[in-house]
């Protein structure tokens, strides 16, 4: 019979030391985080034999409880599946394994052997199982690594904790050791903002993996939003506004520029909850709406602008009821998942009466969502629109992102369940100016917690704290960043959020170790958005084996494409020089030997036309050297520099395509910083009339080789 974990832990050599272990595991069924304090005390006092212990490994986040063995676990192969229900985990993590290191595992029933991977579900009521919740497990690595939890999500995650392990050692040999793991807040997650900027369905699936690989719990898509008409001529009708689920009610109502299908969007949430991840679908209204005034103009507020929507139109909750409906009702709905989010965010309180109708239109909304089974999420306005129009608290989460709109206080007081999302901490909005381009890891690790609600802290762990999200805006719509601008935000954010949400205020290590391990983990199992030519944490320059290349060839190469930060140097001999004349084409990006527009060095990703000040010469060779950064793009032609491509200043959304006519003016209050960075693509050659040769890649920048 399997014994409780730390009748497993302790040698008992007498009675007394029985029951001082069963006085313990009662302390521990008042609260683990007791426990794992006192653990460590207690088994120094114990009859234990004399050895080194195993320090606490590291993963992300970092495990709650640790006790060291001697030794380290070497994988058999096998894995050893003790009940049916858990064969799914097994499974993704044999298919994960295979993935990440080419080294097959066999799943089995039956007796361990030394060297497997064993699953345990453990039923509530039995020994430590009445207190591990859904997402907690247990990890006990000697002969077998042993992982022991009370739900399949547990057990996942605990995969998740063993593939981290396993990938910081060549041999994937494991430290022995004793780990109880469970997270410090019930929901951890991203807002992405998906309205201003559409990001594909194959990215966010590769974002669901890299999430959960951090134990990451939550995906909030933000699927309608607006521009800002600053930027468009000062007119709505000129100012993009989107919304990105495909309609059956209101064809044409999804946007041009990209959108997902029902199939689509059905098919992400199934990925994501075989990684028990949520995902939050959120259409906001009434405010942040000009993609329902685009589709009928009288549902927009000519007072407040056609961002908002107009609450006295007497059409509105009907077509607000109508488009709910859609995605909550049937029996397999759009929205499969248990949350839905209203949005109700920043509309104007200038009003006293608008703001009555807000609250009214607020209140009707959650009780519409309620009505499906969802349970509705509402950003905070509450502080923002006070008045006398009563809305429903019970069953309500909010997302307290401003102290100018709800106050974490007295929504605690009303009862509302709190999501943290304080946005002097959280929001990264790209190449903005405002908030952050990217997060500020070191004042998140050593100073954010779920219960850091902006300028107020509530009690740790306080059960209406649900947890906390961080979020990325794309508020200025067509500035030139790309998805993979935005991943290059991100990843850092999720590793260091997950350390915050998971751990909260108990994290062990200092940020410096913290943030110099986290560099050498990988993405996800299969995931390299990053582009990485080399293993994490590594540098190198790599050099083509093929010594000549022709057009319209494949590239026998590292990755498809590299990102930054790098320098691609190759030889160039053009026979012909056309426009329109492909060099390199990539999954994400072209470069172009000369322009489409004007026959200049070029390159286009996600349908904007980067020019370099340079026309490629005919019939001699020339070397290039392309480096690029997460902030621009450099141009060496034989050795010397020519051009760096950085953010442009501008006051006008940029086109498309190319950067014909865009005024450039000095910095001031609406300006918006265009970019033009570049991930280089390799994947193939594209088609041109001549040879390339000498190509090699650095995954950094040989600064002391290239001067600026």
């Amino acid at each position: 019979m399997q014994l409780p974990l730390f009748f497993r832990l302790v040698r008992t050599d007498s009675g007394l030391q029985g029951s001082i272990i069963f006085s313990f595991y009662i302390i521990y069924s008042m609260h683990s985080i007791l426990l794992c304090m006192v653990c460590t005390i207690f088994l120094s006092l114990c009859s234990v034999p004399a050895y080194a212990e195993n320090p606490k490994p590291f993963v992300v986040p970092e495990l709650s409880c640790w006790q060291g063995g001697e030794g380290w676990f070497s994988p058999s192969g096998r894995i050893v599946v003790t009940t049916s229900s858990l064969l799914t985990v097994a499974e993704d993590f044999a298919d994960d394994y295979l993935t990440m290191f080419g080294q097959p595992l066999q799943i089995v029933k039956g007796k361990p052997a030394k060297g497997d991977f064993v699953f345990c579900l453990q039923q509530k009521g039995k020994s430590l199982g009445e207190t591990m919740g859904e997402e907690a497990y247990r990890l006990e690595i000697g002969d077998y690594a042993y992982v022991t939890a009370v739900t399949s999500k547990g057990a996942f995650w605990a995969t998740r904790t063993l593939l981290q392990l396993s990938e910081q050692h060549h041999s994937r040999n494991i430290p022995c050791g004793t780990a109880f793991d469970a997270p410090a807040y019930p929901i951890r997650g991203l807002v992405l903002d998906c309205g201003r900027k559409y990001i594909p369905a194959s990215y966010l699936e590769n974002l669901i993996k890299v999430m959960a690989y951090y134990k990451l719990n939550t995906l909030q898509l933000h699927l309608n939003d607006n521009g800002f008409k600053e930027y468009f001529d000062n007119d709505w009708q000129k100012t993009p506004g989107a919304f990105r689920l495909e309609s059956d009610f209101f064809p044409g109502l999804a946007a041009s520029d990209g959108m997902y299908t029902k199939h689509q969007f059905i098919n992400l949430q199934f990925q994501a909850e075989r990684v028990f991840l949520d995902i939050i679908p959120e259409i906001d209204v009434p405010a942040h709406s000009l993609a329902f005034s685009h589709y009928r103009r009288e549902l927009g507020s000519e007072t407040y602008g056609m961002d908002h929507l107009d609450l006295e139109n007497p059409h509105l909750i009907p077509f607000l009821d109508s488009l709910f409906t859609e995605y909550c009702s049937g029996v397999s709905p759009v929205f499969r998942g248990r949350f839905v989010h209203i949005g109700t965010d920043e509309y104007s309180n200038r009003d006293p009466e608008v703001v009555e109708r807000f609250r009214s239109l607020t209140d009707h909304l959650i009780r519409k969502v309620e009505s499906f089974g969802k349970q509705p999420v509402v950003w905070c306005s509450l502080k923002h629109a006070q008045g006398r129009t009563p809305v429903k608290v019970e069953n309500v989460i909010m997302q307290m992102w401003s102290a100018d709109y709800g106050d974490p206080l007295a929504m605690k007081e009303a009862g509302y369940s709190l999501l943290s999302v304080p946005d002097n901490y959280l929001y990264i909005v790209p190449a903005a100016g405002y908030y952050y381009d990217y997060l500020d890891d070191h004042l998140i690790y050593e100073s954010y917690t779920p219960a850091q609600m902006r300028a107020v802290r509530l009690e740790e762990r306080d059960p209406q704290v649900l947890g906390g999200m961080f979020a990325l805006w794309n508020d200025h719509c067509r500035n030139g960043i790309t998805v993979k601008d935005i991943h290059h935000r991100l990843l850092p954010a999720i590793q260091t959020f997950s350390a915050k949400t998971w751990t909260a205020d108990s994290t062990s290590l200092s940020w410096e170790t913290f943030d110099f391990k986290r560099r050498f983990l990988s993405e996800a199992p299969g995931v390299n958005e990053l582009a990485r030519v080399l293993p994490p944490g590594t540098k190198g320059t790599v050099r083509c084996p093929t010594m000549l290349l022709e057009a319209d060839t494949p590239i026998d190469w590292l990755a498809p494409e590299v990102g930054y930060d790098y320098a691609v140097t190759f030889t160039l001999h053009a026979e012909k020089v056309n426009r329109g004349d492909v060099l390199f084409s990539g999954p994400s990006s072209v470069f172009y030997l000369a322009s489409p527009v004007s026959g200049r060095l070029a390159f286009a990703r996600e349908g904007y036309l980067n020019e370099f000040d340079y026309f490629v010469p005919q019939g001699r060779d020339v070397t290039l050297t392309i480096c690029g950064t997460s902030t621009e793009t450099r141009l060496y032609v034989d050795g010397q520099i020519l051009q760096v491509l950085r953010p442009l200043t501008v006051t006008t959304a940029i086109p498309e395509w190319g950067l014909q006519e865009v005024p450039s003016h000095p910095k001031g209050p609406r300006t918006m910083y265009y970019q033009r960075t570049l991930v280089f693509p390799l994947q193939r050659t594209g088609h041109f009339h001549g040879i390339i040769s000498r190509l090699s890649v650095s995954n950094f920048i040989p600064s002391t080789a290239f001067p600026e």
